[in-house]
Parts: C-alpha cells; sequence; structure tokens
C-alpha cells in the first residue's frame, strides 16, 4: 500500500506564504474593480460635462429690433409728459419753502428793521448823513434820497435777508427744486421702454440726443438728459455746476433787498423829512463858522438833530408807512424769486424743461408715416370667397335658362 502524502501543517512558512499570496491577489481584484469603476465614473462625469460645454454651437446674435417711427412718437410723448409732470411737486415743495421764507423775512422785518429805521438815534444819525449827503452833491444837486436808499437796501439786507437766509436760503431752495425735478423725471422715464417694448440701450440711445442743458461754450456746459437723469450726485455733473454758476450771475442784484422801485419812496420822504427837522432845529455851530455859506449850515443842523418828544409823536406815522412800503417790496421780491424763469427758485428746472420742450416740440410737430394695414390673406383650406352677383345679373340668367 502506498504511503499517504503527510499533509504539510499551517504552521509550515510555506503554507503561511502561500495562503498570504492567495488572499493578497484576492484584495488587490477587489480593490482594483472599485478603484477602477471610481475612476471611469469620474472620467465618465469630466468628458460629458467637457462635452456639454463644447459641443453646442454658438448662438446666432439675435437681429436688432425694429422700433417704428411710430413707438418712437409715443417715447417722445411720454418723456414731455413726464418733464410737466415732475415739474408739479417740485413747484410745490419750492412755494412751501418761499412761503415759509417770507413769513421769517416778515417777522424780522417787524422785529429789527423798522425799529431800527424809526428809532430815535437811527433819525439823528441819518440826518448827519443826510447833511453830508448834500454837503458832497454841492448846490443844485439832490442825491441825497438815492444814497439813502442805498444805504437802507444795504442795511435790509444785513438785518433782514442775510439771517434769514441762514435758515432758509433761495439758493439752497432753487438746488433742491432742481434735484426733486431731475428724480422724478428719472423715476417716470423707467417704465417708458418697457411699455413700448423698446430695447433699453435704443431707449439710452435717444435720451442721449435729446438736450438738458445748454450753455456751450465749452462743451462740458452741454448735457444730454441722459448725463442729468444719471448723474450721481448731481452737483457733480459739469454742465449742472454751469448752471448754477449761470442762475447765480443773472441774480446779482435779484434777492438783495427791496427794489429801487419801493425803497426809493421811503428814502425820498425820510430825506426830506430829515432835511426840514434839520432846518427847524435851528442854532449854528463852529462848523458852519468855519465853513460858512449853506455846507456850513447844513452840517450845523445836521448835527443838531430833533428833539425826542417829537419823534415819538411822529414816530406811528414813520412806521405805517415803512411797513406799507416794506410788505409791497416783500410782495415784488417773493414773486421775483418765485416766478421770474431766470433767476428764481425754479429757474433750473425752467432750464431744464424748456430744453426738453424745444427739442421734443419740435419731433412731436412732424408728421408720423403709419405703416400701411397688412393685406388679407384667404386661409389655404378655404376657397377665396366669391362676390355675390346682383339681383339685376341673377334674374337675366334665369330669363336666358327659360328661353
Amino acid at each position: 500500500m502506498p504511503a499517504l502524502r503527510k499533509k504539510p501543517a499551517a504552521r509550515d512558512p510555506a503554507v503561511r506564504m502561500a495562503r498570504f499570496a492567495a488572499l493578497r491577489a484576492l484584495a488587490n481584484r477587489l480593490y482594483g474593480t472599485a478603484t477602477g469603476r471610481l475612476r471611469w465614473l469620474l472620467i465618465t462625469l469630466i468628458v460629458g460635462l467637457a462635452g456639454c460645454a463644447t459641443s453646442g454651437r454658438t448662438p446666432d446674435p439675435m437681429p436688432p429690433v425694429y422700433v417704428s417711427e411710430r413707438t418712437w412718437w409715443q417715447v417722445d410723448s411720454d418723456i414731455l409728459a413726464a418733464s410737466r409732470a415732475a415739474m408739479i411737486p417740485a413747484g410745490n415743495d419750492a412755494r412751501r419753502f418761499m412761503e415759509n421764507w417770507r413769513s421769517r423775512v416778515h417777522k424780522r422785518g417787524e422785529a429789527d428793521f423798522i425799529p431800527w429805521f424809526t428809532g430815535y438815534w437811527t433819525q439823528q444819525w441819518l440826518a448827519i448823513k443826510v447833511a453830508w449827503y448834500k454837503l458832497g452833491a454841492g448846490e443844485g444837486k439832490d442825491p441825497a434820497a438815492q444814497r439813502l436808499a442805498a444805504y437802507l437796501q444795504e442795511q435790509y439786507r444785513e438785518r433782514v435777508l442775510e439771517p434769514v437766509a441762514r435758515e432758509i436760503n433761495p439758493e439752497v431752495i432753487r438746488a433742491k427744486a432742481t434735484q426733486r425735478y431731475v428724480r422724478l423725471l428719472g423715476e417716470q422715464l423707467q417704465a417708458i421702454p418697457r411699455r413700448y417694448g423698446v430695447p433699453p440701450e435704443q431707449f439710452d440711445r435717444r435720451l442721449e440726443d435729446i438736450p438738458a442743458i445748454a450753455l456751450a461754450p465749452p462743451a462740458a456746459h452741454n448735457a444730454s438728459l441722459y448725463q442729468v437723469v444719471h448723474a450721481d450726485p448731481l452737483d457733480t455733473l459739469p454742465a449742472v455746476v454751469a448752471l448754477t454758476a449761470h442762475i447765480r450771475k443773472a441774480a446779482v442784484g435779484a434777492g438783495g433787498g427791496p427794489s429801487d422801485a419801493r425803497i426809493s419812496p421811503v428814502a425820498k420822504r425820510a430825506s426830506e423829512r430829515l432835511v426840514a427837522r434839520l432846518a427847524t432845529s435851528g442854532g449854528a455851530s463852529a462848523a458852519a463858522a468855519a465853513v460858512g455859506g449853506v455846507a456850513g449850515v447844513v452840517i450845523s443842523l445836521g448835527a443838531a438833530g430833533f428833539g425826542a418828544i417829537r419823534h415819538e409823536q411822529e414816530r406811528p406815522e414813520m412806521e405805517a408807512q415803512l411797513r406799507e412800503s416794506l410788505d409791497a417790496a416783500l410782495d415784488d421780491l417773493w414773486h421775483s424769486l418765485m416766478e421770474d424763469p431766470a433767476n428764481g427758485v425754479m429757474a433750473g428746472v425752467h432750464h431744464l424743461s424748456e430744453q426738453l420742450e424745444g427739442r421734443l416740440a419740435q419731433t412731436l410737430a412732424q408728421p408720423v408715416d403709419l405703416e400701411p394695414a397688412p393685406r388679407e390673406v384667404p386661409l389655404p383650406s378655404e376657397p377665396p370667397v366669391q362676390e355675390e352677383e346682383g339681383d339685376e345679373e341673377a334674374l337675366a340668367d334665369e330669363e336666358q335658362a327659360e328661353e
């Protein structure tokens, strides 16, 4: 009987090495399969994404949208309507501020200027000034009233208008009215291209062709409607800076005080009254003796002045006359600042709106060629409709058939 082969023991080093080799081969197959699948999945995903990015053909550019002349006419009409609508709240705000300004000017005049002008010592000082005015004019000339009027205007500005302007300044009101008009106009312009289906870039080009500020040369002093509504802030646009300077230059003298037409009668009455009092105050001074003649008498009378008791008796009438003149002058000043399109608080708004009106009114006045209506084309599935024969033709056909 052949001898049985002895099974190698598990502790045999050769057996253990063989088992370890088999286990590692199995692990490599399993690990390699999972890793390979993962790698293949990643490669497939990358290739697919690249295919999506490069396989599609670049789309052809969209053809430009055609906007008819009729549509542009409607767009321009809406721009003009938006400008007119924006002027209303801007003007209302300016009027409200100016009403407050007028009220404060009136109160300041009552509290400061009228008491100052009708005061005893002011009248004494004015008497001396009138005397010197007459002395400088020489005989045959009477500039005292004119020079006194200029002096009163200066005092009114320093005592009334300048303190009120530190609280409510008409120039600030003008700037705010312009800014509000531009802001409201810009808000309304945003809805117009959507309303008519106009591409934004075409609408912007339309706004660039509409002048809003025209003060050139230089060219920087001109600005289109697009530049104005897109300026942020508005007062940094060179054309707006030029417009502000232009209005301020036109307003030199306007708003500086009561007009000559209102203050001159006050000065004339005051000058005549002061001269009359000087003439009755009596007394010649050493200055009169030194100077001599009419000039010496005037200086002497100017220094003498008049009594305080008489002054207090005449003061109520003096105040009433001055108050009447100042109230009329304040009304003139307020209407000038409120209504004057060249230098009033709405001057900036008027310049912008007039430029738009001038350009758009010309465009809207031009006739618009309406596109002809499309001709009716019968549907392919239906034969053209034949015109029905008249009654006389039908009757003639029946008679021929009977014959």
